[in-house]
């Protein structure tokens, strides 16, 4: 059985061992908009998909067919590994299923990598990555993290930051970064990232709640306290001293 994980979903951006592997298995189970990111991919194969909040189902099943016999891809979005169904998958397998199923976990390019890379360089130094649903993780928890990392001056990468129910968490964690962060500091907000309908957006701290690009497909980047922008790109600085002039 395979976990593989399909990046931003461009086809494009597929590892050879993705593309191998889901070329060569029977049965392709995942979330059914991540499925219909395959295009061809998904001919000949028996698919089995389903939507938010069926992870644990869907990890059940492709253990289920796996042990029968069956050449089984779980696909995930992003890399398997972050946030994504490897962990479900490995935390279901019980003793016997460990002994008669070889499981590969094939990585892929997160949301922040591929959001990072629309925006310019804004993770060459410390990161964090939060998700701000609350669903899984107590609030109080997300909160603790946000502070920290915002004490520590890391950039911060926010998944999702925002749906049509859950609008408090995105507003609760602005008001913790303004007390350690300067208002200037650089933000980006990437939408839909290597898919249709992608939105850029650079802005900083103090105005990032009036973007209307921020929901459940959105990423958002905060820099740190040496973050800039400059031509567009928004570039958080390793430490390496440079020349002045680049032309001597």
């Amino acid at each position: 059985m395979s976990i593989v994980g399909i990046g931003p979903g461009d086809l494009s951006l597929f590892s050879q061992k993705a593309l191998d592997a889901l070329q060569q298995c029977e049965i392709i189970v995942g979330y059914k908009t991540y499925i219909e990111l395959l295009g061809d991919l998904v001919e000949n194969k028996e698919i089995v998909s389903s939507g938010m909040t069926q992870e644990i189902k869907r990890a059940s099943y492709a253990i289920d067919k796996a042990m029968e016999g069956r050449s089984v891809s779980i696909i995930s979005s992003g890399d398997p590994g972050i946030y994504g169904m490897a962990g479900i998958v490995l935390e279901l397998l019980d003793e016997k299923a460990y002994e008669k199923i070889d499981v590969e976990i094939i990585p892929a390019i997160s949301s922040a990598f591929a959001c990072a890379s629309l925006l310019g360089a804004p993770l060459v130094h410390d990161f964090v990555v939060i998700s701000l649903s609350d669903l899984l993780t107590e609030w109080g928890v997300i909160e603790k993290r946000i502070r920290l990392a915002a004490e520590g001056d890391f950039v911060i990468v926010f998944y999702n930051p925002k749906s049509k129910k859950r609008v408090a968490p995105i507003n609760n964690a602005w008001n913790i970064l303004m007390k350690y962060k300067p208002p200037q500091t650089p933000v980006g907000i990437v939408r839909n990232a290597y898919r249709k309908g992608e939105v850029v957006e650079l802005t900083n701290l103090e105005n990032m709640l009036k973007s209307d690009k921020i929901d459940m497909f959105a990423t958002i980047i905060v820099g740190n306290s040496n973050t800039f922008v400059r031509d567009n790109y928004m570039i958080t600085p390793r430490g390496y001293i440079l020349p002045s002039n680049r032309d001597e």
